[in-house]
């Protein structure tokens, strides 16, 4: 059995690479639905319907472990998935999402000013501010959506990213720590450092792996389940060219392979 990690495109790669950084033994697949990208400014159904379809894929690759990488997909599908679509159909599997470990590593370094920047629906959702308040009522969260940055990344364009990323900084010039509450933007948080310089930037791919061997370290019964051949599996729902290109920097040897669901 294998762990599955699924993203609305090729952001997710970044958490897969953290992934495999802390834990390369294990046996990957990896799904992006590039076809239906962004999903931030899809509504609540339409997200819920291809989160279904990638996940009921990954589980028919052997995936018993399946990681929601995309965000957006976490605050939107991650409870009906564990609630009911597991239960009823698939119960021996496990899905997760991105939120909850995002919100205790940012709960860390005990700020109280914090921001978020992430996908329309992500910030509409207010996934990020309820689950930040249950924990230190006393926190202000500050929350931007910013959703031209998924497709400038997708198409490889990093000049229009340092752009859009510009436009948005003055709305969180006076935070402590910003959260990168998409999957996509450890790919430019260089450039969130730069826009910020005095805060902190927390980014997924820094801590998701230890998050995800802390998982396994609690929950053997899935561990012993999953195997160690180190394999690797690229599936996506349509091809990019220049999309690929993001792929390339992060996983050189890339082979994607087509699955339209």
């Amino acid at each position: 059995m294998k762990i599955g990690v699924f993203d609305s495109g090729l952001g997710g790669l970044v958490t897969e690479r953290a992934f495999m950084a802390k834990l390369p033994q294990y046996d990957y697949v990896y799904y992006g639905d590039s076809a239906h990208l962004p999903y931030g400014d899809k509504t609540s159904d339409q997200i819920l319907t291809y989160t279904l379809d990638a996940v009921r894929f990954l589980i028919q690759r052997n995936c018993k472990l399946i990681v929601l990488a995309c965000n957006t997909a976490s605050c939107v599908a991650l409870r009906h998935i564990q609630q009911q679509f597991l239960p009823n159909n698939f119960p021996d599997i496990k899905v997760l999402g991105v939120i909850v470990p995002t919100v205790e590593q940012a709960l860390t370094y005990s700020h109280t000013n914090v921001g978020v920047v992430a996908t329309p629906a992500t910030i509409q959702s207010d996934i990020y501010n309820v689950e930040l308040k249950k924990l230190m009522p006393n926190i202000h969260v500050t929350s931007v959506a910013t959703p031209e940055l998924v497709p400038a990344l997708e198409q490889n364009n990093f000049n229009l990213a340092q752009h859009i990323i510009s436009t948005y900084a003055p709305k969180l010039e006076n935070i402590q720590s910003l959260i990168l509450g998409c999957t996509h933007y450890p790919l430019v948080k260089s450039l969130f450092q730069k826009a910020l310089p005095n805060t902190h930037i927390i980014s997924q791919d820094d801590f998701m792996g230890d998050k995800l061997a802390n998982y396994l370290s609690r929950h053997p019964e899935i561990k012993q389940c999953l195997t160690t051949t180190a394999s690797q599996e690229f599936w996506v729902s349509q091809r990019n060219a220049q999309a690929e290109n993001i792929a390339k920097m992060i996983f050189p040897n890339i082979d994607l392979q087509i699955q339209i669901l």
